[in-house]
């Protein structure tokens, strides 16, 4: 299922399965209370985030090669850091600079994000998937400046400025959902994802190829990961998990490309979309 949350045409917040640009399968609530489609198609005005975390978790230096260009260490453990929510975004809307940058800093960060489904502490790894909801692409735009001599030695700052966390535009299932009207699979196969770990990771700056890359490259896996946090930590049901970002990214090259106002970045990954945004 290809979950949405959206404006329909009474201006009213609705949560969908996707059937094409235009309607949506309208869900009975919240796909975190258990909402099911209805069967009424509902027209979508606008595209939101597809839901409002209840936390924000992010992984850095994720990715063997994204490590390797920035002459790094791989890590022995997940290197944990968190957004603000404040900072979500939603797909099509401005990427907004912020004022208290001293100079061009602001970067892109294409990454595979998982949603977690129900409250998760002490899972296994071989259970971990069972408490994902499903995937979406994020884009972790991060203020470089702020982020590494700014902060005091945390990345927090630098990570949540408002606008810094586009994601969307939809959460794609990790596993088929039944309908609620019969037990017929909604959706065809390319609407979940039974396996995060293979899927092709792609960013465009103004139409450029700036990072193309697959999740295979992940130093820790989704499962992994979620493992590991879920130690003596509770995930919450609506926390999503930004799993790393591979290489291309634009402080790593010479000369870096930061972004600039009037540029367009759009971030995809296989069987989940493309996420576009604007910079003002």
């Amino acid at each position: 299922m290809r979950i949405i949350r959206f404006i329909d045409d009474t201006n009213t917040i609705r949560f969908g399965h996707q059937l094409d640009a235009d309607f949506a399968d309208l869900l009975s609530d919240s796909p975190l209370l258990g909402g099911k489609p209805t069967g009424e198609h509902v027209t979508i005005q606008k595209l939101l985030c597809p839901i409002i975390p209840t936390a924000i978790y992010c992984i850095g230096l994720n990715y063997r090669k994204h490590a390797e260009e920035t002459g790094a260490e791989l890590p022995r453990w997940p290197v944990l850091f968190m957004k603000n929510p404040g900072a979500i975004n939603h797909p099509g809307d401005p990427i907004v600079l912020p004022a208290c940058s001293t100079g061009p800093e602001v970067d892109y960060e294409c990454e595979l994000a998982v949603v977690i489904g129900r409250a998760a502490k002490n899972v296994p790894e071989s259970r971990a998937l069972d408490y994902v909801l499903g995937y979406t692409v994020a884009n972790d735009v991060s203020a470089r400046r702020w982020q590494k001599h700014s902060g005091g030695g945390q990345w927090v700052r630098g990570k949540s400025f408002d606008s810094f966390c586009p994601f969307g535009p939809a959460i794609v299932t990790s596993t088929p959902r039944q309908s609620e009207s019969s037990s017929a699979v909604l959706g065809s196969l390319a609407d979940y994802i039974p396996d995060p770990q293979s899927l092709a990771l792609r960013t465009t700056l103004n139409g450029d190829i700036m990072q193309d890359a697959n999740t295979n490259d992940m130093i820790f896996t989704v499962a992994q990961l979620i493992a590991e946090l879920s130690k003596d930590m509770t995930l919450l049901a609506g926390s999503i998990l930004l799993t790393g970002t591979p290489s291309g990214v634009g402080v790593a090259r010479n000369p870096p490309v930061f972004l600039q106002p009037g540029d367009t970045v759009t971030c995809s990954i296989q069987g989940l979309g493309e996420l576009t945004n604007p910079v003002e």
